[in-house]
């Protein structure tokens, strides 16, 4: 990946963003500000991280080293913050009421059995079991990427667009969008370093229709990082299930 990939997302979802700041009232760029300069810090350490630091004298080929320092960076920040900002972000044990967090948890396993029928008849299978990826895709992408997209980034563009839509008692606002979209274009487009565009479109409306968007309704819901980081693992678990079918 070429090191010019975190500003091509940025790009991708400009549009949106500049959508945003015509549509919104009062915006604070401070923190639009903060949300692009976290973003691309988060970027450039698991990038860098895999191309300096690797596990493969363990027998590890998964980006553990990068996960961890993303993971560490989250942390950094959410520590930095008061205590009801931490809860704005989702760090809390406390969730909404029963009859936001049953929708969520029912919007979201709606959508997971849709993604399970679909990858069943459409994904590869018959590849070998591997711990590793299992351990993995269990734990690392889940508990890291949730706080980074639907935790901080989520925490970050609601102080910029205020959100002032409501849906089931919840507000949404432009950065549930953008950070659905954002999370999309994350995984399905790329620069390499051989300065080759991949922009797979398939992938970026399936991950922000189904995926990215399921899990943002769970976070918002249910008003903590917990159930969308278990939903997210989930979701990664099953796809590595249905690949060893």
């Amino acid at each position: 990946m070429s090191l010019f990939t975190p500003f091509i997302w940025i790009l991708i979802v400009l549009p949106i963003i500049v959508l945003a700041l015509f549509k919104s009232k009062k915006v604070n760029y401070k923190y639009l500000f903060f949300f692009i300069l976290y973003f691309l810090a988060d970027c450039y350490i698991q990038h860098l991280s895999r191309l300096y630091f690797d596990l493969n004298f363990l027998g590890l080929k998964f980006a553990w080293i990068g996960k961890i320092l993303s993971l560490c960076l989250s942390l950094a920040v959410i520590f930095s913050v008061s205590k009801p900002e931490r809860e704005a972000i989702g760090f809390t044990t406390k969730i909404n009421s029963k009859t936001q967090l049953k929708s969520g948890i029912f919007i979201f396993l709606g959508f997971l059995a849709f993604d399970f029928i679909f990858k069943m008849i459409l994904f590869p299978k018959g590849a070998d079991f591997d711990l590793e990826t299992f351990v993995f895709q269990m734990t690392m992408p889940g508990l890291t990427e949730e706080l980074v997209f639907r935790g901080i980034l989520f925490w970050m563009l609601d102080k910029a667009f205020v959100p002032n839509w409501n849906f089931k008692g919840v507000k949404f606002g432009w950065g549930f969008i953008i950070i659905t979209v954002l999370f999309a274009v994350a995984h399905g487009a790329v620069l390499t370093e051989n300065h080759e565009f991949k922009f797979d479109l398939i992938t970026i409306l399936y991950l922000a229709v189904i995926s990215s968007l399921s899990v943002g309704i769970l976070r918002k819901l249910s008003g903590n990082l917990i159930f969308p980081v278990l939903g997210h693992n989930a979701i990664n678990t099953i796809n590595a299930i249905i690949r060893i079918l």
